[in-house]
């Protein structure tokens, strides 16, 4: 019996904060995690995708195709029912390419400014696809649901963090320790979805190496 090799897994975004958040949620897998920095430069997968499942397809399968190794790769946004579903796939670059997370902030509150706060739910959603180098294995999708507050509060999180907030919290997510957001985020939530898949994966391989 040989010892079986950690496996390899490649995480397909450059976004700093995002990659903490990746780290913590998968720390306890038998994985051994490869970003896009660690390996040689790549061609950019470039989202065009209508749908957050379009473009975490696109990038998962490009990217599997170009290192050859197993690829995980996430689109997520913030959703508004005011707003029929916008930013959404849009939410990272809604002021405009390159500008920053306060800047997409400020242009959501000016958009629902006058609304009534019955009126401003909206929830964030992540979809995860991972990929091999020959086709998509798995799509899988988390929510979680909230309410656009008036004004920022609190500095944690990223993205839209300091304008949702969280009823069960009483807090928005920029409120609140890291912590206790990876434990109810719709990142978390689709990520407990892929876990699973991967613990069945998993178990085939080693019984693959054994015979």
């Amino acid at each position: 019996m040989t010892d079986s090799k950690p496996l390899e897994l490649l995480m397909a975004t450059t976004n700093h904060k995002k990659l903490e958040e990746l780290r913590t949620l998968f720390a306890d897998l038998p994985v051994s995690v490869r970003f896009l920095a660690d390996l040689p430069l790549f061609e950019e997968v470039e989202e065009t995708g209508k749908t957050f499942e379009e473009n975490a397809r696109l990038k998962a399968a490009g990217y599997a195709r170009q290192s050859g190794l197993l690829t995980l790769a996430e689109d997520s946004g913030l959703c508004c029912d005011a707003l029929e579903g916008a930013p959404g796939v849009y939410s990272a670059r809604f002021a405009g390419e390159g500008r920053s997370d306060e800047e997409n902030n400020q242009k959501l509150l000016r958009l629902l400014d006058k609304l009534p706060d019955n009126c401003r739910g909206a929830y964030y959603v992540s979809t995860i696809a991972l990929a091999d180098p020959d086709k998509v294995l798995t799509v899988v999708r988390g929510e979680v649901h909230g309410v656009i507050v008036r004004e920022p509060r609190g500095s944690g999180g990223f993205g839209y963090d300091p304008i949702f907030f969280y009823p069960a919290f009483g807090k928005t997510f920029g409120e609140v320790p890291a912590g206790a957001k990876h434990e109810v985020s719709h990142r978390a939530r689709a990520y407990s979805k892929l876990k699973e898949f991967l613990s069945g994966f998993l178990a085939n391989r080693i019984m693959s190496e054994k015979d």
